[in-house]
Protein backbone atom coordinates (compact mmCIF):
# COMPACT_ATOMS: atom_id res chain seq x y z
CA UNK A 1 0.00 0.00 0.00
CA UNK A 2 2.22 3.29 -1.16
CA UNK A 3 -0.05 5.61 0.49
CA UNK A 4 0.92 4.28 4.04
CA UNK A 5 4.46 3.48 2.93
CA UNK A 6 5.33 5.50 5.75
CA UNK A 7 4.29 3.17 8.70
CA UNK A 8 6.48 0.76 6.89
CA UNK A 9 9.36 3.13 7.52
CA UNK A 10 8.45 3.88 10.93
CA UNK A 11 8.12 0.42 12.62
CA UNK A 12 11.31 -0.61 10.44
CA UNK A 13 13.22 2.13 11.53
CA UNK A 14 12.59 1.94 15.53
CA UNK A 15 13.25 -2.15 15.45
CA UNK A 16 16.74 -1.06 13.77
CA UNK A 17 16.73 1.67 16.76
CA UNK A 18 15.81 -0.55 19.20
CA UNK A 19 16.94 -3.88 18.14
CA UNK A 20 13.67 -5.87 18.34
CA UNK A 21 13.45 -9.12 15.98
CA UNK A 22 10.13 -9.51 15.19
CA UNK A 23 6.76 -7.06 15.59
CA UNK A 24 3.25 -6.47 13.67
CA UNK A 25 1.46 -3.23 13.04
CA UNK A 26 -2.47 -2.99 12.55
CA UNK A 27 -4.56 -0.05 11.71
CA UNK A 28 -8.13 -0.08 10.88
CA UNK A 29 -10.19 3.28 9.92
CA UNK A 30 -14.27 3.61 10.59
CA UNK A 31 -14.33 -0.33 11.36
CA UNK A 32 -12.35 -1.34 8.04
CA UNK A 33 -8.65 -3.19 8.37
CA UNK A 34 -6.39 -0.80 6.27
CA UNK A 35 -3.21 -1.84 6.96
CA UNK A 36 -2.15 -4.96 8.88
CA UNK A 37 1.53 -5.94 8.43
CA UNK A 38 4.92 -7.89 10.08
CA UNK A 39 8.17 -7.27 10.34
CA UNK A 40 11.09 -8.62 11.17
CA UNK A 41 11.24 -12.36 12.79
CA UNK A 42 8.66 -14.37 14.59
CA UNK A 43 11.82 -16.40 15.11
CA UNK A 44 15.27 -15.64 14.23
CA UNK A 45 16.71 -18.81 14.90
CA UNK A 46 14.49 -20.90 12.19
CA UNK A 47 14.24 -17.72 9.98
CA UNK A 48 10.51 -17.57 10.33
CA UNK A 49 9.20 -14.58 9.07
CA UNK A 50 6.42 -12.58 11.28
CA UNK A 51 3.22 -13.14 9.21
CA UNK A 52 0.04 -10.42 10.46
CA UNK A 53 -1.84 -13.85 12.00
CA UNK A 54 0.96 -14.76 14.45
CA UNK A 55 0.96 -14.40 18.35
CA UNK A 56 2.04 -12.50 20.69
CA UNK A 57 1.88 -11.87 24.34
CA UNK A 58 0.30 -8.29 25.16
CA UNK A 59 1.75 -8.22 28.85
CA UNK A 60 -0.65 -5.07 30.20
CA UNK A 61 -3.20 -4.62 27.15
CA UNK A 62 -4.44 -7.57 28.75
CA UNK A 63 -6.38 -5.06 31.04
CA UNK A 64 -8.55 -3.55 28.59
CA UNK A 65 -10.16 -7.02 28.08
CA UNK A 66 -10.30 -7.71 31.68
CA UNK A 67 -12.01 -4.24 32.02
CA UNK A 68 -14.42 -5.96 29.36
CA UNK A 69 -15.36 -8.82 30.94
CA UNK A 70 -16.19 -7.04 34.18
CA UNK A 71 -18.19 -4.56 32.61
CA UNK A 72 -20.09 -7.42 30.43
CA UNK A 73 -21.23 -8.46 33.52
CA UNK A 74 -22.22 -5.33 34.79
CA UNK A 75 -24.73 -5.27 31.64
CA UNK A 76 -25.98 -8.43 32.35
CA UNK A 77 -26.86 -7.29 35.79
CA UNK A 78 -24.73 -9.40 37.51
CA UNK A 79 -22.24 -6.82 39.91
CA UNK A 80 -22.37 -3.60 39.94
CA UNK A 81 -19.35 -0.94 39.48
CA UNK A 82 -20.10 0.05 43.25
CA UNK A 83 -19.66 -3.71 44.55
CA UNK A 84 -17.33 -4.45 47.37
CA UNK A 85 -15.17 -7.17 46.06
CA UNK A 86 -13.83 -9.06 48.94
CA UNK A 87 -16.81 -9.70 51.23
CA UNK A 88 -18.06 -11.35 47.54
CA UNK A 89 -15.09 -13.55 47.16
CA UNK A 90 -14.71 -14.74 50.51
CA UNK A 91 -10.96 -16.01 50.13
CA UNK A 92 -9.30 -16.98 53.82
CA UNK A 93 -5.87 -15.08 54.70
CA UNK A 94 -3.04 -17.04 56.36
CA UNK A 95 -3.77 -18.25 59.29
CA UNK A 96 -3.85 -15.91 62.15
CA UNK A 97 -2.55 -12.70 59.89
CA UNK A 98 -3.67 -9.33 60.51
CA UNK A 99 -6.55 -8.38 58.33
CA UNK A 100 -6.81 -4.61 56.91
CA UNK A 101 -10.52 -3.60 57.16
CA UNK A 102 -10.63 -1.55 54.50
CA UNK A 103 -10.05 -4.24 52.10
CA UNK A 104 -13.83 -4.83 52.80
CA UNK A 105 -14.87 -1.62 51.00
CA UNK A 106 -13.05 -1.71 47.93
CA UNK A 107 -14.95 -1.67 44.76
CA UNK A 108 -15.60 -3.02 41.31
CA UNK A 109 -14.73 0.61 40.06
CA UNK A 110 -11.93 1.28 42.28
CA UNK A 111 -9.85 -1.66 40.72
CA UNK A 112 -10.26 -0.79 37.36
CA UNK A 113 -9.39 2.81 38.33
CA UNK A 114 -6.24 1.80 40.03
CA UNK A 115 -7.37 3.05 43.20
CA UNK A 116 -8.11 0.42 45.69
CA UNK A 117 -5.10 0.75 47.97
CA UNK A 118 -1.70 -0.61 46.76
CA UNK A 119 1.24 1.43 45.25
CA UNK A 120 3.43 -0.83 43.79
CA UNK A 121 5.73 2.01 42.62
CA UNK A 122 6.29 2.74 46.41
CA UNK A 123 6.58 -1.01 47.74
CA UNK A 124 6.28 -4.31 45.57
CA UNK A 125 4.16 -6.19 42.56
CA UNK A 126 3.04 -9.19 44.61
CA UNK A 127 2.16 -10.81 41.13
CA UNK A 128 6.11 -11.14 40.58
CA UNK A 129 9.10 -12.78 42.14
CA UNK A 130 10.02 -12.35 45.09
CA UNK A 131 6.55 -11.96 46.60
CA UNK A 132 5.28 -14.67 44.57
CA UNK A 133 7.64 -17.07 46.63
CA UNK A 134 6.54 -15.61 49.61
CA UNK A 135 3.27 -15.96 49.19
CA UNK A 136 4.00 -19.74 48.47
CA UNK A 137 6.30 -20.28 51.73
CA UNK A 138 3.14 -18.27 53.77
CA UNK A 139 0.79 -20.44 52.65
CA UNK A 140 2.05 -23.77 51.85
CA UNK A 141 1.44 -23.53 48.75
CA UNK A 142 3.42 -25.18 45.27
CA UNK A 143 5.29 -23.10 43.09
CA UNK A 144 4.39 -21.38 41.02
CA UNK A 145 1.62 -20.16 42.79
CA UNK A 146 -1.61 -19.59 41.30
CA UNK A 147 -3.54 -16.20 40.97
CA UNK A 148 -5.67 -16.89 43.96
CA UNK A 149 -2.82 -17.79 46.32
CA UNK A 150 -1.29 -14.32 45.92
CA UNK A 151 -4.87 -12.82 46.48
CA UNK A 152 -5.21 -14.51 49.90
CA UNK A 153 -1.34 -13.87 50.82
CA UNK A 154 -2.11 -10.00 49.87
CA UNK A 155 -5.21 -10.38 52.66
CA UNK A 156 -2.55 -10.44 55.45
CA UNK A 157 -0.86 -7.08 53.94
CA UNK A 158 -1.80 -3.81 54.82
CA UNK A 159 -3.23 -1.30 52.29
CA UNK A 160 -0.98 2.15 50.88
CA UNK A 161 -3.61 4.21 50.79
CA UNK A 162 -7.28 4.38 51.76
CA UNK A 163 -9.19 2.93 48.28
CA UNK A 164 -10.73 5.24 46.44
CA UNK A 165 -8.99 8.52 47.72
CA UNK A 166 -5.61 8.00 45.52
CA UNK A 167 -4.75 6.18 42.24
CA UNK A 168 -1.88 3.99 41.45
CA UNK A 169 -0.98 1.52 38.44
CA UNK A 170 -1.81 -1.96 40.24
CA UNK A 171 -1.38 -5.42 38.61
CA UNK A 172 -2.69 -7.12 41.53
CA UNK A 173 -5.97 -5.03 41.08
CA UNK A 174 -6.80 -6.59 37.79
CA UNK A 175 -5.63 -10.27 39.08
CA UNK A 176 -8.52 -9.70 41.89
CA UNK A 177 -10.88 -8.51 38.91
CA UNK A 178 -10.23 -12.08 37.08
CA UNK A 179 -11.23 -14.00 40.73
CA UNK A 180 -14.38 -12.37 40.28
CA UNK A 181 -15.14 -12.86 36.98
CA UNK A 182 -15.06 -16.76 38.10
CA UNK A 183 -16.92 -16.19 40.83
CA UNK A 184 -19.60 -14.51 39.24
CA UNK A 185 -19.47 -17.06 35.90
CA UNK A 186 -18.23 -20.29 36.98
CA UNK A 187 -16.04 -20.48 34.26
CA UNK A 188 -12.26 -19.96 34.27
CA UNK A 189 -11.30 -16.07 33.70
CA UNK A 190 -9.95 -17.23 29.77
CA UNK A 191 -12.99 -18.91 29.17
CA UNK A 192 -15.76 -16.74 29.64
CA UNK A 193 -14.05 -13.68 28.53
CA UNK A 194 -13.64 -15.66 25.21
CA UNK A 195 -16.71 -16.68 25.18
CA UNK A 196 -18.38 -13.26 26.01
CA UNK A 197 -16.06 -10.82 25.17
CA UNK A 198 -13.53 -12.21 22.34
CA UNK A 199 -15.70 -14.57 20.24
CA UNK A 200 -18.58 -12.57 19.85
CA UNK A 201 -15.96 -9.65 18.78
CA UNK A 202 -14.60 -12.41 15.92
CA UNK A 203 -11.77 -13.42 17.50
CA UNK A 204 -10.78 -17.03 17.30
CA UNK A 205 -7.18 -17.08 18.09
CA UNK A 206 -6.33 -15.28 21.73
CA UNK A 207 -5.72 -17.32 24.51
CA UNK A 208 -3.71 -17.28 27.72
CA UNK A 209 -0.15 -17.58 27.20
CA UNK A 210 2.00 -20.49 28.40
CA UNK A 211 5.35 -19.86 30.75
CA UNK A 212 8.13 -21.85 28.84
CA UNK A 213 9.25 -22.19 25.66
CA UNK A 214 8.01 -25.77 25.43
CA UNK A 215 4.38 -23.93 26.07
CA UNK A 216 4.59 -22.09 22.95
CA UNK A 217 1.28 -22.22 21.09
CA UNK A 218 0.62 -23.36 17.76
CA UNK A 219 1.56 -19.80 15.94
CA UNK A 220 3.09 -17.82 18.77
CA UNK A 221 6.55 -16.11 18.19
CA UNK A 222 9.34 -16.03 20.35
CA UNK A 223 10.95 -14.08 22.43
CA UNK A 224 14.01 -12.30 23.13
CA UNK A 225 15.43 -10.81 26.03
CA UNK A 226 18.09 -7.54 25.10
CA UNK A 227 21.36 -7.78 25.73
CA UNK A 228 23.16 -8.04 28.39
CA UNK A 229 19.87 -8.61 30.66
CA UNK A 230 20.87 -11.47 33.25
CA UNK A 231 18.91 -14.88 33.87
CA UNK A 232 16.87 -14.99 36.58
CA UNK A 233 15.29 -17.32 39.13
CA UNK A 234 12.47 -19.73 38.33
CA UNK A 235 9.59 -19.87 39.57
CA UNK A 236 9.86 -23.38 39.13
CA UNK A 237 11.42 -25.23 41.88
CA UNK A 238 14.64 -26.74 41.39
CA UNK A 239 14.81 -25.23 38.10
CA UNK A 240 17.83 -22.89 38.54
CA UNK A 241 18.00 -19.57 36.49
CA UNK A 242 16.36 -19.51 33.70
CA UNK A 243 15.62 -16.41 30.34
CA UNK A 244 13.67 -13.62 32.15
CA UNK A 245 11.09 -14.34 29.29
CA UNK A 246 10.96 -18.23 30.47
CA UNK A 247 10.10 -18.49 33.48
CA UNK A 248 10.62 -16.03 35.93
CA UNK A 249 6.99 -15.75 36.12
CA UNK A 250 3.96 -17.53 35.84
CA UNK A 251 1.43 -16.72 32.75
CA UNK A 252 -1.37 -18.12 33.99
CA UNK A 253 -1.12 -16.39 37.49
CA UNK A 254 -0.77 -12.77 35.39
CA UNK A 255 -3.93 -13.68 33.41
CA UNK A 256 -6.18 -11.29 34.00
CA UNK A 257 -3.34 -8.04 34.22
CA UNK A 258 -0.81 -9.41 31.36
CA UNK A 259 -1.37 -12.91 30.42
CA UNK A 260 -3.42 -12.95 26.95
CA UNK A 261 -1.26 -13.30 23.70
CA UNK A 262 -2.57 -11.91 20.53
CA UNK A 263 -2.10 -10.50 17.08
CA UNK A 264 -1.84 -7.11 16.27
CA UNK A 265 -5.62 -7.31 14.33
CA UNK A 266 -6.97 -9.01 17.20
CA UNK A 267 -6.50 -6.30 19.42
CA UNK A 268 -8.49 -4.56 16.93
CA UNK A 269 -11.19 -6.62 16.60
CA UNK A 270 -11.85 -6.36 20.51
CA UNK A 271 -11.61 -2.73 20.64
CA UNK A 272 -13.78 -1.74 17.57
CA UNK A 273 -16.32 -3.83 18.92
CA UNK A 274 -16.58 -2.60 22.45
CA UNK A 275 -19.43 0.30 20.99
CA UNK A 276 -20.14 -1.25 17.79
CA UNK A 277 -17.90 0.50 15.38
CA UNK A 278 -17.23 -2.76 13.87
CA UNK A 279 -20.51 -5.62 14.24
CA UNK A 280 -22.96 -5.59 17.35
CA UNK A 281 -21.50 -3.56 20.64
CA UNK A 282 -20.37 -5.64 23.09
CA UNK A 283 -21.31 -3.13 26.17
CA UNK A 284 -24.08 -0.61 26.64
CA UNK A 285 -23.84 2.95 25.22
CA UNK A 286 -23.90 3.40 29.31
CA UNK A 287 -21.15 1.61 29.90
CA UNK A 288 -19.28 2.60 27.51
CA UNK A 289 -19.56 6.07 28.75
CA UNK A 290 -18.82 5.08 32.05
CA UNK A 291 -15.66 3.70 30.67
CA UNK A 292 -14.49 6.54 28.71
CA UNK A 293 -15.38 9.13 31.55
CA UNK A 294 -15.28 7.77 34.66
CA UNK A 295 -12.20 10.21 36.78
CA UNK A 296 -9.72 8.62 38.71
CA UNK A 297 -8.16 9.93 41.76
CA UNK A 298 -5.18 12.10 42.03
CA UNK A 299 -1.88 9.85 41.38
CA UNK A 300 -0.15 8.23 44.61
CA UNK A 301 3.13 9.41 45.88
CA UNK A 302 5.99 8.12 45.17
CA UNK A 303 5.16 7.45 41.65
CA UNK A 304 1.92 5.35 40.20
CA UNK A 305 3.26 3.95 37.73
CA UNK A 306 1.97 3.93 34.10
CA UNK A 307 -1.55 5.71 34.96
CA UNK A 308 -1.32 7.85 32.14
CA UNK A 309 -4.95 10.01 31.98
CA UNK A 310 -7.11 11.18 34.58
CA UNK A 311 -10.10 9.10 32.82
CA UNK A 312 -10.90 5.51 32.17
CA UNK A 313 -12.28 2.26 33.35
CA UNK A 314 -9.29 -0.12 32.45
CA UNK A 315 -8.28 2.29 30.03
CA UNK A 316 -6.35 5.07 29.55
CA UNK A 317 -8.87 7.75 28.10
CA UNK A 318 -8.31 10.99 26.87
CA UNK A 319 -10.83 13.91 26.34
CA UNK A 320 -9.89 14.99 22.64
CA UNK A 321 -11.08 16.93 20.00
CA UNK A 322 -14.41 14.75 18.94
CA UNK A 323 -14.93 12.89 21.85
CA UNK A 324 -12.58 10.39 23.78
CA UNK A 325 -9.02 8.43 22.78
CA UNK A 326 -8.68 5.09 24.86
CA UNK A 327 -4.76 3.83 24.87
CA UNK A 328 -3.15 0.96 26.56
CA UNK A 329 0.59 -0.30 26.85
CA UNK A 330 1.63 -3.53 27.72
CA UNK A 331 5.63 -4.39 28.46
CA UNK A 332 6.05 -7.57 30.07
CA UNK A 333 10.36 -7.76 30.83
CA UNK A 334 12.97 -10.56 28.81
CA UNK A 335 9.30 -10.81 26.43
CA UNK A 336 7.62 -8.27 24.51
CA UNK A 337 5.41 -5.09 24.27
CA UNK A 338 2.84 -3.47 22.87
CA UNK A 339 0.10 -0.86 22.54
CA UNK A 340 -3.36 -0.57 21.35
CA UNK A 341 -5.08 3.11 20.50
CA UNK A 342 -8.46 3.44 19.65
CA UNK A 343 -9.53 7.34 18.74
CA UNK A 344 -13.14 8.53 17.64
CA UNK A 345 -14.60 8.22 14.26
CA UNK A 346 -13.20 4.33 13.84
CA UNK A 347 -9.25 4.81 13.52
CA UNK A 348 -7.36 2.65 15.86
CA UNK A 349 -4.03 1.20 15.87
CA UNK A 350 -1.84 -1.62 17.48
CA UNK A 351 1.73 -2.97 17.75
CA UNK A 352 3.13 -5.75 19.11
CA UNK A 353 6.92 -6.77 19.50
CA UNK A 354 8.64 -10.01 20.85
CA UNK A 355 11.27 -8.35 22.56
CA UNK A 356 11.08 -5.19 25.54
CA UNK A 357 14.08 -2.70 24.87
CA UNK A 358 15.98 -2.38 28.68
CA UNK A 359 15.04 1.47 28.55
CA UNK A 360 11.20 0.66 27.62
CA UNK A 361 10.22 4.30 28.20
CA UNK A 362 12.56 5.66 25.83
CA UNK A 363 11.23 3.32 23.66
CA UNK A 364 7.60 4.28 24.12
CA UNK A 365 7.85 7.67 23.77
CA UNK A 366 10.01 7.42 20.92
CA UNK A 367 7.56 5.24 18.75
CA UNK A 368 3.76 6.20 20.06
CA UNK A 369 4.16 10.12 19.84
CA UNK A 370 5.67 9.25 15.95
CA UNK A 371 2.86 6.87 15.23
CA UNK A 372 0.32 9.01 16.64
CA UNK A 373 1.22 11.83 14.61
CA UNK A 374 1.82 9.49 11.34
CA UNK A 375 -1.88 8.64 12.23
CA UNK A 376 -3.43 11.96 12.45
CA UNK A 377 -1.37 13.36 9.45
CA UNK A 378 -2.68 10.63 7.26
CA UNK A 379 -4.98 12.22 4.78
CA UNK A 380 -6.30 8.95 2.71
CA UNK A 381 -6.69 5.52 3.77
CA UNK A 382 -7.98 2.45 1.72
CA UNK A 383 -11.31 1.46 1.31
CA UNK A 384 -10.60 -2.06 1.39
CA UNK A 385 -11.21 -4.17 4.57
CA UNK A 386 -8.22 -6.53 5.46
CA UNK A 387 -10.70 -7.93 8.20
CA UNK A 388 -12.79 -9.70 5.15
Amino acid sequence: MPELAEFDTLISATMRSWNLPGGQLAIAHEGRLVYNRGFGWANVEDLQAVEPDNLFRIASTSKPITAGAILKLVDQGEIALDTPVFPLLALEGPPNAPYDPRLDTITVEQLLLHSGGWNSAAGYDPQYQPWTLLASHVLDAESPVEAETIIRYMLSQPLDFDPGTLSAYSNFGFNVLGRVVEHLSGQSYEQFTIDNVLAPAGIASMAIGGTTLEERMDGEVKYYSPPGLSTRESVYPDEGFVPVGYGSYYLPSLDAHGGWIASAQDLLKFTLAIDGQRGDALLSEETVTALETTARPPSAAAGAGNVETSLGLGWNSAAVEDGYEWSHAGALEGSNCSWLVRKPGGLAAAFVFNSLPTDFGGFFNDLIPALQEALTSTATWPKTDLFG
